[in-house]
């Protein structure tokens, strides 16, 4: 199979990439998120909401508070489906903390920032409103994307762009040991949305509109150091600086000056001190960074086209997601798995921007 390369600095600063992202916000999701609302050439045209790590409704709660701290209060936000296609929801307090977001806390969002609009409806009007203009990316279980494919058969073609991330191939899962948390947490989901793929390979779909899924087979290379805490304060300007250590007390929270700084502080240190609960090191994965990096087009990567499909009937294997990059099925390629990625250069670009955008909202406030 071949591998494909991309060099998202040459989409950088003369393409405006239109977002839609459906997220479980989550500790990784409110990273991404913030990063996302950090660039000039992204505008993101709304944020919809996914039960996962939390219920649907803290997730929703946590994406309008976040976008208001990052000055996008005007970014719609909606809620879908309130729980997986077949299974009760399960959710992750363990790793998120009880409300997603670690120890952070932001104020109570204004209700009236949440839409009374679903978020299905919604990305089915928006789809047909901009055929080919928008990039959808998924950083929570597929539910929605699932619903939305059974209204709108037609939404692979619709879209520009669409980023998954989900799965674990050639990795350890890190739910059990075979499956990666999104996909376990709705695998009828994610069945449903790589052989709506499959189905749209057959019927002649450009590559491009086929879904790039970032997997943890990469993500997991996006380990995150607590020293990177203090580099976004000293590129953001604190007046102090931002040391989380593995020797303080655990709840320990942030003074940063800078409201974003403190905020990002407080929901990776409940992160660090997770991984470490797990023995993987005082560290954090930070999984949904890379795929907004991706749908973005700031980070690089490379991918190989597979056909994907999702056990949901193994009681061993319940949630892992198989990948056919040989053709062995007979199959037509559904997906492109990204199979490179810069970890370095994906911090240095995430320090940069959030430093920046930590400064620009103290200079407006």
């Amino acid at each position: 199979m071949t591998q494909d390369s991309h060099d998202g600095s040459q989409l950088k600063n003369d393409f405006l990439n239109r977002l839609l992202i459906d997220c479980d916000t989550g500790i990784d999701d409110a990273l991404a998120l913030a990063y996302l609302c950090a660039l000039d050439n992204v505008q993101i045209e709304a944020v919809t909401s996914t039960p996962g790590n939390v219920d649907v409704e803290q997730v929703a709660a946590n994406n309008s508070a976040l976008l208001k701290l990052c000055g996008k209060s005007e970014v719609p936000v909606l809620s879908g489906a309130r729980e997986p296609l077949e299974i009760p929801l399960v959710t992750t307090p363990e790793t998120h903390g009880p409300q997603g977001v670690g120890y952070a806390t932001l104020p109570d969002p204004d209700p009236s920032t949440i839409a009374n609009h679903d978020a299905v409806d919604s990305w089915i009007e928006a789809a047909r409103a901009n055929p080919g203009e928008l990039t959808v990316l998924l950083s929570a279980p597929l539910t929605n994307f699932a619903l939305a494919l059974r209204r709108e058969p037609k939404l692979p073609w619709l879209l520009r762009k669409v980023v998954i991330m989900g799965g674990a191939f050639y990795h350890q899962g890190n739910t059990t040991p075979t499956a990666e948390w999104n996909t376990h947490v709705d695998p009828h989901a994610a069945k449903e949305v790589f052989a709506a793929y499959t189905a749209a390979a057959e019927q002649g779909i450009e590559s491009e509109k086929l879904p790039i899924v970032c997997s943890l087979d990469t993500t997991e290379r996006f380990e995150m150091q607590p020293e990177f805490l203090a580099k976004l304060a000293e590129e953001a300007g604190c007046e102090e600086p931002e040391w989380v250590l593995a020797s303080d007390a655990e709840g320990t929270l942030s003074k940063a000056s800078n409201p974003l700084v403190r905020y990002l502080s407080d929901a990776l240190r409940f992160y660090f001190e997770f991984h470490r609960h797990y023995d993987q090191g005082y560290i954090a994965h930070v999984h949904d960074y890379f795929a907004a990096g991706v749908a973005a087009g700031t980070l690089e990567y490379e991918t190989r086209p597979a056909t994907i499909d999702v056990e949901t009937e193994s009681q061993l294997l319940f949630g892992t997601t198989v990948a056919d990059f040989r053709g062995l099925w007979g199959k037509p390629a559904n997906a492109h798995v990204v199979s490179r990625n810069d970890p370095k250069a994906g911090f240095e670009e995430l320090v940069k921007r959030l430093g920046e955008l930590a400064r620009k909202l103290d200079n407006d406030s």
